[in-house]
């Protein structure tokens, strides 16, 4: 089973992509991660993405993709991913489908989340995030905050804000950029039937853990 995460920044994409994995056992996967991974292990791919992601520049796809698909033939993964962070365009989009087909899967199911852009700015600013690179858990300071000041609930690292949270006009720029780039997206897997698109907001008291629950039942 391969589930694809979309949604902005903010909207609980890694709360709602943490609790499928655990429950139906399959992995988390983002390409942030599949970058450290490779540059960390020196692998061919990683040595030339991290010519890219060192000058600040956006790793092409043909790296990205054949990093993703290596880890999708992991033994953990034999029997799918949650997608997150991947696809971005619809360029994107179409490179994943033909991979995907090489291997004999397809995309089951997109949950795109949805939350209003004033919410996404407040709990962007309130997001502190675990610094253990194996560990990431997110927390908010306001909505669920660790239980120990600073620390993590997990693993017991240190939890501190992203420098890229704490400046509201570069959270609106991100959002922007989200829009413009990644919202397409919702098109692209409406039209093929496989999108479900849930509101994620304290409005309407439906929170990430609450999306979760609904597609455990939904995909058991």
């Amino acid at each position: 089973m391969i589930l694809i995460m979309l949604g902005a920044q903010g909207t609980g994409k890694g709360t709602v992509a943490g609790i499928l994995s655990n429950e139906l056992g399959i992995p988390q996967v983002s390409t942030g991660d599949i970058f450290r991974k490779n540059i960390a292990e020196e692998t061919a791919l990683g040595i030339e993405a991290n010519k890219y992601i060192s000058k600040g520049d956006l790793v092409p796809d043909n790296i990205t993709v054949p990093m993703l698909e290596n880890r999708l033939n992991d033994e953990d993964a034999k029997n799918g991913a949650i997608l997150d962070g991947f696809p971005r365009t619809i360029e994107q989009a179409e490179k994943l489908d033909e991979m995907l087909k090489n291997m004999g899967k397809k995309v089951d199911l997109v949950v795109n989340l949805v939350t209003p852009k004033e919410e996404i700015i407040d709990r962007m600013l309130t997001r502190i995030v675990c610094t253990n690179q194996d560990c990431k858990t997110t927390y908010n300071t306001k909505l669920n905050p660790p239980k120990v000041e600073g620390i993590c609930d997990k693993c017991g690292a240190p939890v501190k804000q992203r420098g890229d949270d704490a400046d509201p006009e570069a959270i609106k720029k991100r959002l922007e950029v989200y829009e413009e780039k990644t919202s397409p997206l919702v098109d692209y897997y409406s039209k093929r039937g496989i999108l479900q698109t849930e509101t994620v907001s304290i409005e309407i008291n439906k929170m990430g853990a609450d999306v979760a629950e609904e597609l455990i039942k939904k995909l058991k």
